[in-house]
């Protein structure tokens, strides 16, 4: 519990006592403005455009994430050859740092010598600006985050089909079951508490998606890629807001916490233990 109360629980509490104050993060005196801060986040374009962001970047991550992961884990179940080292391959981006992933990436999106508009020039595609168009930045941010975590979702799902006895998969062929009917009556239902574990994370980790963001586009363009964590960085380390951002980092952990609890109590109706 010591390492838990010194750097959890009693930062999260100054934390909360420092949004009701317009401290500037410098200044050794500050002034307490009660739930100014909040009524300020509550009623500001910024945060509900960066909430709208934030909803965005974690749908379209954590949804294929989870189809990736499971159609690789059973991939693997078939029994390629040279398996151990396509494991690998698949689960190297999840253990090589954001930060150096998000610089390689960045020459990848590069609009005029970048490898994928190169790829799409060589079949006549549409060559976008991937890091400068309001439109298509936010697209590029979750193609690198969703080829990130693919492989270590695909770790979970492997495990998990491993434990599927195949005494069912014989039943299934017995009666009939093509590929799809198996997928829903067997294989969807006995992973449904790895895929409400995966779901759980993956929507924390893209709350707090930061270093992919930071690197490649810093919120922009014209802040379509500010999310909420993003946007607590802004004010508090280049606004110097700190009561406002404390404040907002507050609502965030609230949200993570409100949707967490939406999260388990839906599981009940499809996750079968």
């Amino acid at each position: 519990m010591i390492p838990l109360v010194v750097f959890w629980f009693v930062p999260m509490a100054v934390s909360v006592w420092l949004s009701f104050t317009n401290w500037d993060y410098i200044s050794p005196t500050f002034d307490y403005v009660g739930i100014e801060n909040y009524a300020s986040a509550l009623t500001s374009a910024d945060f509900y455009n960066a909430l709208k962001n934030t909803i965005f970047f974690g749908f379209w991550t954590i949804l294929p994430t989870i189809i990736f992961g499971l159609l690789l884990a059973l991939l693997l179940r078939k029994g390629l050859k040279g398996l151990t080292g396509f494991k690998a391959f698949l689960f190297a981006p999840w253990i090589t740092p954001m930060v150096a992933m998000s610089i390689v990436w960045s020459w990848i999106y590069e609009p005029d010598v970048g490898l994928l508009n190169q790829i799409l020039g060589w079949f006549n595609l549409r060559q976008p600006s991937w890091l400068t168009d309001s439109e298509m930045a936010m697209w590029a941010i979750i193609i690198v985050t969703v080829w990130k975590n693919a492989g270590w979702a695909m770790l979970f799902y492997a495990d998990a089909l491993s434990k599927i006895p195949d005494e069912l998969y014989e039943v299934g062929n017995i009666e009939g079951a093509g590929w799809l009917q198996r997928m829903k009556t067997i294989v969807i239902p006995l992973v449904s508490p790895t895929t409400l574990f995966l779901i759980i994370i993956s929507a924390i980790d893209s709350i707090q998606a930061y270093d992919q963001i930071q690197v490649m586009t810093q919120g922009g363009p014209a802040g379509s890629t500010r999310t909420l964590l993003y946007l607590y960085y802004q004010m508090a380390f280049e606004q110097f807001n700190m009561g406002q951002a404390t404040a907002l980092a507050t609502l965030i952990v609230i949200l993570t916490g409100v949707l967490a609890l939406i999260m388990f109590y839906g599981s009940k109706r499809w996750v079968h233990y």
